[in-house]
């Protein structure tokens, strides 16, 4: 056999030797490519990219100073308009004169936040908003004009004196207390009495405001 004949016979036993196993399953054969490190590259959208992007969530407390006695949550909600506020995410913060000195704002997140913060800019920064924690949005309950102050009642006056003051009125009597708060025309006794509604907080506002308990005429203010 020459030369060439036993060359050529030689190739074609590699050859055959080379051929797939039809026993190996059909994943051994996968191209290596595959496992190559192109697999391990982020792919645009994926978890890690949309978790960078999205934004900040949770709720998000603020104080917002520099407003009046005659300052309502009206007023902040209209001043922050776009942030989606509702009066249950309001709650007033009263001194112990009951003047309120801030409105404590429940922001849905971090976001919403930092918008109210701009919106506050572009309206002449009337009034100063910070980030509190929780912790200083739960230590003040609402009133959320459901209850009312009587200034103004005699030091001598007793509970039942408060009750025929607030005759025709539809009241928590058990919630009714009395006590004396600094003011800038000296102390001044004062009854807080809490009502089932908003409406008839209102109704005792409009028909006892300016009317007297003994001999002391008394003014009315609703707390919210």
């Amino acid at each position: 056999m020459s030369k060439l004949s036993r060359a050529a016979m030689k190739l074609s036993r590699l050859m055959e030797t080379a051929r797939p196993n039809p026993r190996l399953p059909s994943t051994f054969f996968i191209s290596p490519k595959l496992f190559s490190t192109e697999a391990s590259e982020p792919i645009l959208g994926s978890t890690n990219d949309q978790f960078l992007r999205t934004p900040p969530t949770g709720l998000v407390y603020g104080k917002l100073t520099s407003i009046t006695k005659h300052t309502t949550k009206s007023d902040i909600i209209n001043l922050l308009e776009g942030c989606n506020l509702n009066l249950e995410n309001l709650k007033v913060e009263y001194g112990r004169s009951y003047l309120p000195v801030s409105m404590m704002v429940e922001f849905p997140s971090r976001t919403v936040f930092d918008a109210a913060i701009r919106a506050i800019g572009r309206k002449g920064r009337l009034y100063n908003l910070t980030k509190v924690d929780k912790s200083d949005w739960d230590t003040h309950a609402p009133y959320d004009g459901k209850a009312i102050l009587l200034h103004g009642i005699p030091r001598s006056a007793l509970m039942d004196d408060v009750e025929r003051t607030l005759s025709g009125c539809l009241y928590d009597s058990s919630s009714v207390q009395m006590f004396v708060r600094p003011t800038s025309q000296g102390p001044i006794r004062m009854a807080l009495v809490r009502f089932p509604s908003q409406a008839l907080a209102m109704h005792a506002y409009i028909t006892k405001n300016r009317g007297f308990c003994l001999n002391n005429q008394i003014t009315v203010q609703i707390l919210y």
